[in-house]
């Protein structure tokens, strides 16, 4: 990749809505150079999308919770991700090397969400289920070193 482009994609890491102009300023290329370098980022997939930082405190989803899971019956297809996909409760979901197959990142707005949630990705993917509460979060969401 070049140089340019990594200088693109760090300037949009750190504020994804850093106008065009802002890029090319930043970058010392026209306005058209910068689109045209940032649509074919999109089109090759290194950028996948811009998304807004939601402060889960005040759209009262306060709790985070890391729910380790592994299959129930390890000899079952491993479809966890399909079977919970639709729970908008879990934020991200990474399949991991361990005695667990996947941790999923959750956000809910209580302890009694975080126990029905539990039952519900339980029962779904009959899966068992390993919970680490989240105090408080210092940082997160850091863009790659590029």
């Amino acid at each position: 990749m070049e140089e340019i482009d990594r200088q693109i994609l760090t300037l949009l890491a750190d504020d994804g809505r850093m106008s065009f102009t802002d890029l090319a300023r930043e970058t010392g290329l026209s306005v058209s150079a910068v689109h045209q370098r940032v649509r074919r980022l999109q089109k090759r997939g290194v950028i996948k999308g811009f998304t807004a930082q939601l402060d889960t405190e005040q759209i009262d989803l306060p709790l985070t919770a890391f729910v380790s899971i592994k299959p129930i019956d390890p000899a079952a297809p491993d479809d966890a991700p399909d079977k919970l996909a639709g729970l908008e409760a879990i934020e991200a979901c990474h399949s991991v090397a361990g005695e667990e197959s996947y941790i999923l990142k959750v956000r809910v707005a209580s302890p009694n969400q975080l126990e029905d949630l539990l039952q519900k990705i339980r029962a779904q993917a009959n899966v068992a289920t390993r919970t680490t509460v989240v105090l408080s979060t210092p940082w997160e969401g850091r863009r790659p070193p590029l």
